[in-house]
């Protein structure tokens, strides 16, 4: 059982199959489902980046952000924010160690 893209069962059955699909129980079920596609997305991009791959990773956060009323635009706004504040990780720097001013 795993949850998949709207149109799936039509796919499936316009192409000579056949599918069992139920819908979610509530948002709880909704969220849960989403975080494992998540997951699932997400290897699927780390095992063969491209951008088909990308745009599954997309689609599932943007549900995601629907689920939680967070407007993916101020998500990008916020992303812009914090990397012209903050910077943002493609100069690949990694912290090894943090010390206070009395290590100095």
């Amino acid at each position: 059982m795993k949850l998949v893209r709207d149109k799936i069962p039509e796919i499936i059955e316009s192409g000579g199959g056949w599918s069992l699909c139920r819908t979610v129980h509530g948002k709880d079920e909704l969220i849960v489902l989403l975080r494992n596609k998540m997951q699932e997305e997400i290897d699927e991009f780390l095992e063969n980046p491209c951008i088909e791959e990308a745009a599954d990773v997309y689609e599932v956060f943007r549900e995601l952000c629907i689920q939680y009323e967070i407007l993916v635009e101020n998500v990008v706004y916020k992303a812009a924010a914090k990397r012209t504040e903050r910077g943002g990780f493609s100069k690949g720097i990694v912290l090894q160690n943090v010390g206070g001013d009395e290590d100095r």
